[in-house]
């Protein structure tokens, strides 16, 4: 006999946030996706210890191990870049965790404001936190808020 649950326990749970910056498309993403790897400890302040694992460089395929602390213990997990499109949308996904992070850009090249959209996703949710999805979404869209404030401020900053 199969156990029928009130809800989708492969379903992810989606956070989404979004913000326009007063810069052209290639400032920021210059920043988000061609600088990946020197500024996200810089507005992921969760994140403690991070280490790219292929250098520097920016690729589909490149990989880098991240210790996060949010609200409880240190968390390391590793991660890879799994779109990566110029002034368009940088994507990496979880090697070992199941998570996924957007950063999607729209306008042109030289258009202001840059419309700049970040996308948490949990994959996957054990089936015993199911109960707390709720709790769990609203704490993932509060995260992806900071995210694109931290990158907005960052830039407005770094961009003078």
């Amino acid at each position: 006999m199969q156990i029928k649950f009130p809800f989708d326990s492969s379903k992810p749970v989606v956070g989404e946030a979004s913000i326009d910056i007063e810069k052209p498309a290639n400032d920021v993403f210059s920043f988000i996706g061609e600088h990946f790897f020197d500024n996200y400890p810089k507005w992921a302040t969760e994140v403690v210890e991070f280490h790219p694992l292929d250098g520097n460089a920016v690729f589909i395929g490149a990989k880098a191990k991240q210790i996060r602390k949010d609200n409880g213990p240190e968390v390391e997990s590793f991660f890879e870049i799994t779109e990566y499109q110029p002034n368009s949308k940088l994507i990496f996904k979880g090697i070992d965790s199941p998570f996924k992070h957007s950063y999607l850009l729209g306008e042109g090249e030289e258009k202001q404001p840059t419309h700049l959209t970040f996308r948490f996703e949990l994959l996957e949710l054990e089936v015993f936190m199911r109960p707390f999805v709720k709790m769990i979404r609203f704490a993932i869209e509060d995260g992806a808020e900071n995210t694109v404030e931290n990158i907005k401020n960052l830039i407005i900053a770094e961009c003078n």
